[in-house]
């Protein structure tokens, strides 16, 4: 990707960018593995509650991607990144010294906007960094990031969380301030649409609403009950929301998507695959440790260890995949992934007992999935950037990443609505894992469906 023939002063700014995509990817993994640590602390075992530690986070960095995305693309990426990291690595601070478990939620809340402000920002400088004919590569260097966070986070989470699970957050302080400082130095700006109306914040925050909405039903519906009033207003909330959120993206002057990017087949396939993949990838590594930890009694540095062998795979069979089929048809590479990461899943429910055994019931299945991550996450990153003209590049990163995280919060909400409350059953996790097969397939056909698409030969419009 860095290539020799690339300038050092752009192969060290890209370096600095991946970097940020790491650190924000870092944070999400190793915060799965502190878990317990967590609700021991604050004296708290309800999956329901701490559940909300990722979710809050996702959620509103998933809604505040696009905007933030616009609002780089109209005032200048450079100070929005530089921004960005400034308010992740306080937060992360703040996430430390929280002195309960909704204090906690709220400090992620802000460092969830700090990463939403920074990470379209870092995908469109990296772009603009690149000559055109890199600039896929460069996507999917970005992509792998999270992959390389999944397979270090775990094991470097069971690590810190051995001297408190406050330091999985501090550990972001010092590597976000060499980050911004060295961005402030080597990184160029880049500006575009500098005259354009502001973007629709309001739209940002109805998206937000709704997703949270339907989170809350999917997550509390085992205390509450499905069919209670507090969960069905939940939904209704959710779905009144989304409504509000189509028409305004059609009629505001500036919405928080251009529907003209929608309109682009290959670009708005890519995003459902994304959607649909990343709801069964936000199952697969939390409940493995959820499993390891709370069945098999693992301790969270022994769990890191366990579930970093199949990440670990992930920017290794990327290259190679990369490097075997370099003409290939990314819809067909990303089905095939999904098809594998869904097959991972039902042998994992076919081969999981109640007595430990590692080597026999989880590395061959998370082998498996680590390979299948490989395979899909970077094509589907690269395939859904492709088709962005570059005066849109943030915003249209903004929404990638959107369906990616969104994805994650549902499969997540999910599990924790299938888990229930107590402590679940194999069977309940069986049930999780045959869901991530089902969605996996689903993402398989939703990519098929993007390669036999041809985009328009129309751009969308700058407003």
């Amino acid at each position: 990707m860095a290539s020799n023939s690339q300038p050092p002063r752009t192969r060290l700014a890209v370096a600095i960018l991946t970097g940020s995509a790491f650190l924000a990817s870092l944070d999400l993994f190793i915060v799965n593995v502190a878990f317990d640590e967590i609700g021991h602390d604050f004296g708290t075992s309800s999956l329901g509650s701490l559940s909300w530690i990722l979710n809050a986070y996702a959620v509103v960095y998933a809604a505040l991607l696009v905007p933030m995305g616009r609002l780089t693309d109209r005032y200048g990426r450079k100070s929005g990144f530089l921004a960005g990291m400034l308010v992740f690595t306080l937060a992360s601070l703040a996430c430390g010294f929280a002195p309960g478990i909704w204090w906690l939620v709220g400090f992620r809340i802000v460092q969830a906007a700090g990463a939403a402000l920074m990470t379209p920002a870092s995908l469109g400088l990296l772009l603009a960094a690149l000559p055109a004919d890199r600039r896929a590569a460069g996507a999917r260097l970005w992509a792998m990031t999270g992959a390389v966070a999944a397979a270090f986070g775990p094991a470097v989470g069971g690590i810190l969380v051995q001297i408190s699970w406050q330091t999985a957050f501090w550990i972001n302080v010092p590597i976000g301030l060499a980050l911004t400082l060295a961005a402030a130095k080597v990184v160029p700006d880049v500006r575009h649409n500098a005259d354009a109306p502001r973007p629709d914040l309001l739209g940002g925050a109805v998206i937000a609403v709704s997703a949270g909405a339907l989170v809350l039903g999917l997550v509390q519906g085992n205390d509450w009950g499905w069919a209670s009033g507090p969960v069905l207003a939940s939904w209704a909330v959710a779905a009144a929301g989304l409504a509000v959120f189509v028409w305004r993206i059609n009629h505001h002057a500036a919405p928080m998507i251009d529907p003209a990017l929608l309109r682009i087949p290959s670009f708005a396939w890519a995003n459902t695959a994304q959607l649909l993949f990343n709801t069964a990838f936000g199952v697969g590594l939390l409940s493995r440790i959820l499993w390891l930890q709370q069945h098999w009694g693992y301790s969270a540095i022994r769990t890191g260890l366990a579930v970093a062998v199949g990440p670990a795979l992930v920017p290794v069979t990327s290259m190679l995949v990369t490097r075997a089929f370099p003409r290939a048809a990314r819809g067909r590479l990303i089905a095939l992934g999904c098809v594998l990461f869904g097959a991972g899943a039902v042998w994992q429910a076919a081969v999981t007992g109640d007595q430990p055994a590692y080597a026999t019931q989880m590395l061959g299945p998370w082998i498996l999935s680590g390979v299948a991550v490989g395979i899909v996450l970077p094509q589907l990153t690269a395939a859904g950037t492709a088709a962005l003209p570059p005066h849109q590049a943030s915003t249209g990163s903004g929404v990638v990443n959107m369906a990616r995280q969104l994805g994650m919060v549902i499969g997540t909400s999910v599990m924790v609505g299938l888990l229930g409350s107590g402590e679940p059953s194999l069977a309940r996790f069986q049930h999780v894992w045959v869901f991530m097969a089902a969605s996996s397939v689903a993402a398989a056909i939703a990519a098929l469906v993007m390669d036999g698409v041809r985009s328009p030969a129309v751009q969308p419009a700058t407003a």
